[in-house]
């Protein structure tokens, strides 16, 4: 029973809510019986360490289980050191330690995907959390982190995939530029998400195409020249008193519009 939450093991595990913990060691913090349970059921040879409290162990019999399959052992720790390597405020009893596996651009190209997500400049890891939870939902093959978009490893953006994160490839450290390029050499259309555009409507008829979809920062959308990079731009009619809709909103639909399109 680790009981200490000020160990160095303790430490070093929150440290994984920041940044540079995660870029100094290459790995991510999980948090939650949902997020564990599709690491160990999806990448189970990814985690390096998994933390539970007895309450949760006994309350969560199904993850104890999956990890006895998986060979991967749940250490015991009290209610107060789970509490100091969590970033949450009231966790759920079970956090673990994983390594991260990010996909390059070659490997998804090399998947001859039909349907691509690409995040550009977004910022809340919410947003873009919840992007990649849809893009998996829709059937893309890969969710592309490109520019200064949020790091996929934030805890917050993992939380908001809900696991999706362990089930579509993960592009991060590219370029817009270098990103629709291949992509667009793989055979995909490369279509903006962005209020300027045609009405999604009209491009209905192309969207059963193989198509790459770019959704740009909350705040700003996509200036022109991240604009110039797509084939064409693409906005959703707003029939309502709405003034805008929720950018993972957004997304979410135009995803759905292209598998609905691509499975008719």
């Amino acid at each position: 029973m680790i009981d200490n939450p000020r160990s160095p093991r303790v430490r070093a595990v929150a440290k994984l809510a920041k940044r540079d913990g995660r870029r100094e060691t290459g790995r991510f913090l999980l948090e939650g019986p949902q997020a564990v349970g599709e690491a160990l059921a999806f990448r189970a040879g990814l985690l390096a360490e998994v933390y539970a409290t007895k309450a949760a162990i006994e309350r969560h019999a199904d993850l104890a289980r999956a990890a006895e399959q998986a060979h991967v052992e749940i250490a015991a720790v009290t209610e107060k050191v789970l509490e100091a390597m969590a970033d949450t405020v009231t966790p759920q009893g079970v956090v673990a330690v994983a390594e991260q596996f990010p996909s390059t651009l070659e490997e998804v190209v090399a998947l001859r995907p039909r349907l691509v997500a690409v995040l550009e400049e977004i910022r809340d890891p919410g947003n873009a959390g919840t992007i990649l939870r849809a893009a998996d939902a829709a059937g893309a093959d890969a969710v592309v982190f490109s520019g200064q978009t949020v790091d996929p490893y934030h805890p917050k953006v993992v939380r908001a995939t809900t696991g999706s994160l362990f089930h579509v490839p993960h592009v991060v450290g590219v370029t817009l530029a270098e990103t629709a390029e291949a992509l667009r050499a793989a055979g995909l259309q490369v279509l903006a998400a962005d209020v300027s555009g045609d009405d999604l409507l009209e491009a209905r008829p192309d969207l059963a195409k193989p198509t790459a979809w770019v959704f740009g920062n909350e705040a700003r959308g996509l200036d022109a020249e991240r604009l110039a990079l797509a084939d064409r731009a693409l906005r959703l009619p707003i029939y309502g008193q709405a003034e805008s809709l929720n950018l993972a909103t957004a997304a979410s639909v135009c995803l759905y519009e292209s598998a609905f399109a691509q499975r008719a």
